[in-house]
């Protein structure tokens, strides 16, 4: 098999995105998870977080401590978080297991009670997180290696990131949004000939996310 940019073999006449290497725990983060669309508020509240906490590591990094951040984080169920007290913070301030930033636990706690805030709203924060899936006329006629290290943004990542930080959250940039709309399948960057991508297209067909009539975007 010819080799394309952006991909790397991944077994017997398919390929894979090359951006997770040959690490076993970061092959099956893309293999299984990666893209895929998350209807779960604990699990999107997850990645949220971990995307905040990422903003200047590896996300494999990240992700080998995803684990112990789950144990940390009362396995970022937001309403556990939103009780956190100072007691809290100096316990994950003493925990080499995670990140430990003091900035990055302060809003992980934070952006807990404004999780509770959108799910008051709009019913869940998976119904407020799927009204920002954009349109196809903002998606690339091709997701290639190159159109991919050129896009660290979008128009939509940006007015969600903005959005947000009306509504109170921190560490939600853009950069930072659009990660977490790639992790939770909001859009499909597997690279074009991966052979993940058109499993992820298949599931996002089957997916059905939770709607709100209060769920505009502003």
């Amino acid at each position: 098999m010819t080799a394309t940019p952006g991909l790397i073999p991944a077994g017997p006449g398919r390929q894979r995105c090359a951006w997770c290497g040959d690490d076993p725990l970061y092959v099956r983060y893309h293999d299984e998870e990666w893209g895929r669309p998350v209807l779960d508020d604990v699990r999107l509240f997850e990645k949220i977080c971990l995307e905040g906490f990422q903003s200047g590591l590896s996300w494999l990094t990240i992700l080998r401590k995803r684990e112990h951040f789950r144990a940390a984080f009362q396995g970022f169920d937001p309403a556990a978080v939103a009780r956190f007290d100072t007691r809290d913070v100096a316990r994950l301030l003493n925990d080499a297991g995670i990140v430990r930033h003091r900035g990055k636990i302060l809003s992980t706690i934070n952006n807990a009670a404004r999780a509770l805030d959108l799910r008051a709203e709009f019913g869940s924060l998976a119904a407020y997180a799927w009204t920002w899936e954009p349109p196809a006329a903002e998606r690339p006629a091709a997701v290639t290696w190159d159109v991919l290290r050129a896009m660290p943004t979008t128009p939509t990542s940006t007015a969600l990131s903005k959005d947000l930080k009306r509504r109170g959250w921190t560490f939600v940039g853009p950069t930072t949004i659009y990660a977490f709309m790639q992790a939770m399948g909001l859009v499909n960057d597997h690279v074009d000939g991966c052979f993940v991508r058109p499993i992820a297209r298949r599931d996002r067909r089957a997916a059905a996310p939770p709607a709100s009539p209060t769920a505009v975007r502003r």
